[in-house]
This record gives structure tokens, C-alpha cells and sequence, in this order.
């Protein structure tokens, strides 16, 4: 493998003091060839925050045993191809702690959730964004983003995207090191939807799409040929709006989306290897704009987000196949999307005999520190400035990405720009210190101010 040995260095697991991030495990996977009463927003956001705690203050039990037991689970971390497809792109939710299944639609609806294109209330939306990514890493990685949202009529749109993922330059070296070549991995999809009102306050919608992940461009490694790694996969999403809601006496819009994303084959970049899952994703929010007068409204949402992929189980240690706890990960992507939601093995002990307990509770516990939490506030005046914070909490065994985040937009005629920045709560944090831009324009506001002009 010493021919990979810079993509190695550049994209392999950071693990220090038990943090483990995941942001590029391609090469990785490569190398292995309702109503609007007050009430609801509070039980809302309670059930999150408790969540939250519960995740941290389970985490220690995980990690710690007596003396005559020794614990062989710690870090279970889930992973999977092509996870540049989980970065949110646009910088409106990348403000609001990468939460927007719930926001009210813009130009980036496609990628947080299909289904609320059809709510759009401009006729025809376009945006685009550019990423520099893991720059406390490398100097050359980076994402853009550029997507369309087009109304038909009133009850139905569609929409298309364009993703685009630069991994910088790679030199490949053989076992000697010696320089073989020089190559910029990149990967990129290609999405397509559809969006249906089914009511006036309900709306379903349906994305197809390609996936392509070239990281090698053919350099065979060990004699063993390697290829570009290609899927499809489809989202499915659900929307509903109740623009008369209340909440504190004031009028409110309360939204609620789900979507389920990435549902598509595995991927291989080898014909030696095994296939590895795409990140099949489930999202759940919910999103509340206080409109507390004709200029001033403020936006509360929170998102939760489940991988519905296999957890790794914990194996026997003298036979390395035996699964002591867990469920075998080596399924088809349609029956992941339900084991994934029970398959995970908990706190397994091994005590001096050589046999094994799991410890009580510990699989529930580990299922909810699966489940990742973002969400956050958006002030908007006039729908011309905008001013935004989020947080988002990922449980230290399963990633720990870990951060706050701060944005700001500006409308002008027809043109908007979104700025957002990433600030890491935890140190030696690869995602610190990034930045999103956004720039959105909307062409039924140009057609109208082009009216008034006349």
C-alpha cells in the first residue's frame, strides 16, 4: 500500500484523545479493497437537549470498568463511501447548526429535503456555494455546490444539483518511494426531483441520484487494479407547514420535515474488495418563525440525523468472526435501512474466564449516541438582513464533531448572499475555523422589479 502512502497521510482517521472525525473516509473505505400551541416548541426542543445530556453523561459509563473486567468497546464510529454527500452545502443552515429538513425552502431545498420545493414561493430559485473544507489539514479541498429549484404551477416543482468534491492533489509514490504519479481525486453527484402539495399544508417530494468517486484515476496499488467508485441513490421526503400558528400571542409558521436520503447501492473501488454503504441518512426537524411584526420575525429549528447504516459488531477475540453482540453489517442497503435502528452492541465486558456480558442498557444508549443533533436561531428584518447561530453535537464514540456555528445574509434586488463560520468546541478540531459561501438569486424578483422599472 505504499503507494497510497500521501493519501494516507492526508486522509486517514484523526484519533487523539479519543476523538475520532470522519469527514474523509473514502480512502479509507478505498484502502480495504399539526397545531401551533407554545407547549409543542418546548417539548420540541426539551426532548433535544435532554437528549443531548443524556448522550454526554452515558458516555464515561461506556468507557469505564472495575478492575477485573476489561471493556472491549469504545469507539464504534460508523462509516461509509462517499460522506462529502452529508456536508450540508449552503451557508443559511451551515449558520443554523447544519439544520434546514424543517426551514422554510429556498434554492438548497433539494439537499436538505425534497418534499418543500413545491412550498416555494418564488417561481424560480438558484444558488450556489463553495466550501473550503478541512483547512486546519490541507491548503486544496473544497466543495461547490450550484442547484435550481423551478415551480410548474402552484402545487408542483422540481428541482436540480450539481456537487462537486475537490480532494486536492495526491502524489502516488510505489514501496520504494518513488514518485509514480501526480493525481486530484475528486467526487461529484448529480441530483434530480420532484415535489407534490398533497394539501395545502402537505406536501411529499422525490430526488434521483448519480454518484461518482474518482480517488486514484486507475493507479493500481499492489497489482490489484482500482476504478472509480459509482452508485445512484434516491431521497424521500416529507413537508408540512401551518402558516396560522402561534406561539407567545404573536403569529408563527410552524413547519415539520423528514427526509430520508442517500437509499441506493454500495460502492467499490476495486473488483477485489467488498462493496462499502453509501450514507443513508434519516432527518427529522421541525422549525418555528415567529413573525413578531410586519419586519421583524424570528426562526427557532432543531434537526435530528440517524445514519442508516450497520453499526460494526463486537467480535470474539480468539476467532475474530464470532459476534458476541450486534448484528452481522454484511446486508444489502434496503435491510440496513431498518437493522440500523437495533443493530448496535453496546458495552460488551470480557471477565478472566474468557466469557463475555453486556452490560445492562448499553445497547438503547449506544442507539441514541447514533443519533446527532443540530438546530439553532435566525433573526430576519424585512427579508433583507439576516443573522444567525446554531450549535450541532455529535456523541465523541461515534465522531465528535462537535460545534458552534454564526452566519449572516444580505438581500439586495435580487441577489442574496449568505456568509456562515464553523467554530470548533473541542481543540485539534479539522472542521475549526470553516467558512461557507452562499449566493442565491431569485428570478421571479427580477422579473418583478424589472416590471416596476418599466
Amino acid at each position: 500500500m505504499a503507494a497510497l502512502r500521501n493519501m494516507r497521510t492526508k486522509f486517514s482517521f484523526i484519533v487523539r484523545d479519543r476523538n475520532v472525525y470522519l469527514c474523509f473516509f473514502d480512502v479509507c473505505a478505498m484502502m480495504k479493497f399539526w397545531t401551533g400551541e407554545w407547549w409543542m416548541l418546548l417539548l420540541t426542543t426539551g426532548w433535544a437537549f435532554l437528549l443531548l445530556g443524556g448522550m454526554s453523561q452515558g458516555a464515561h459509563a461506556q468507557l469505564t470498568g472495575d478492575d477485573e473486567v476489561t471493556q472491549i468497546l469504545q469507539l464504534n464510529t460508523i462509516t461509509t463511501a462517499v460522506p462529502f454527500l452529508m456536508i450540508g452545502p449552503d451557508s443559511r443552515s451551515g449558520a443554523i447548526g447544519d439544520a434546514g429538513v424543517a426551514l422554510s425552502p429556498d434554492a438548497n431545498s433539494l439537499h436538505w429535503n425534497p418534499g418543500k420545493m413545491a412550498f416555494s414561493e418564488s417561481e424560480f430559485d438558484v444558488s450556489l456555494s463553495y466550501v473550503p473544507w478541512l483547512r486546519a489539514l490541507v491548503s486544496d479541498m473544497n466543495l461547490a455546490y450550484l442547484t435550481m429549484n423551478r415551480r410548474i404551477n402552484k402545487r408542483q416543482a422540481w428541482g436540480a444539483a450539481l456537487r462537486y468534491f475537490s480532494l486536492g492533489n495526491i502524489t502516488f509514490t510505489d514501496q520504494t518511494g518513488t514518485t509514480l504519479r501526480d493525481f486530484q481525486p475528486a467526487e461529484f453527484s448529480l441530483d434530480l426531483g420532484f415535489s407534490q402539495k398533497l394539501s395545502d399544508r402537505f406536501s411529499a417530494g422525490i430526488a434521483g441520484r448519480y454518484i461518482n468517486s474518482n480517488l486514484t484515476g486507475g493507479t493500481a496499488t499492489m497489482g490489484v487494479n482500482t476504478k472509480p467508485g459509482r452508485s445512484a441513490a434516491v431521497d424521500v421526503g416529507l413537508y408540512y407547514t401551518n402558516p396560522r400558528a402561534t406561539f407567545g400571542g404573536k403569529r408563527a409558521v410552524w413547519n415539520w420535515g423528514l427526509n430520508i436520503s442517500n437509499i441506493g447501492a454500495k460502492m467499490s473501488y476495486t473488483e477485489a474488495t467488498d462493496r462499502d454503504f453509501i450514507p443513508a441518512n434519516f432527518k427529522l426537524g421541525t422549525a418555528i418563525k415567529m413573525l413578531l411584526d410586519d419586519f421583524n420575525a424570528l426562526t427557532f429549528t432543531v434537526d435530528a440525523n440517524k445514519l442508516l447504516v450497520p453499526t460494526n459488531p463486537v467480535y470474539d477475540q480468539e476467532s475474530g468472526e464470532e459476534i458476541v453482540s450486534g448484528y452481522d453489517p454484511n446486508v444489502g442497503p434496503i435491510t440496513a435501512l431498518w437493522q440500523s435502528w437495533y443493530d448496535a452492541p453496546g458495552v460488551v465486558n470480557q471477565d478472566g474466564n474468557g466469557g463475555y456480558e453486556i452490560e445492562a442498557g448499553s445497547i438503547f444508549k449506544e442507539e441514541l449516541r447514533e443519533i446527532n443533533l443540530g438546530g439553532g436561531i435566525e433573526y430576519d428584518y424585512n427579508s433583507v438582513f439576516a443573522f444567525r447561530a446554531g450549535f450541532f453535537n455529535e456523541h465523541y464514540t461515534k465522531g465528535n464533531r462537535q460545534f458552534i456555528t454564526l452566519g449572516a445574509g444580505i438581500k439586495y434586488t435580487v441577489f442574496t448572499v449568505d456568509l456562515s463560520y464553523l467554530i470548533a468546541t473541542r481543540q485539534q478540531n479539522p472542521l475549526a475555523n470553516t467558512l461557507r459561501f452562499t449566493l442565491r438569486l431569485q428570478f421571479a424578483d427580477l422579473v418583478d422589479t424589472t416590471s416596476e422599472n418599466d
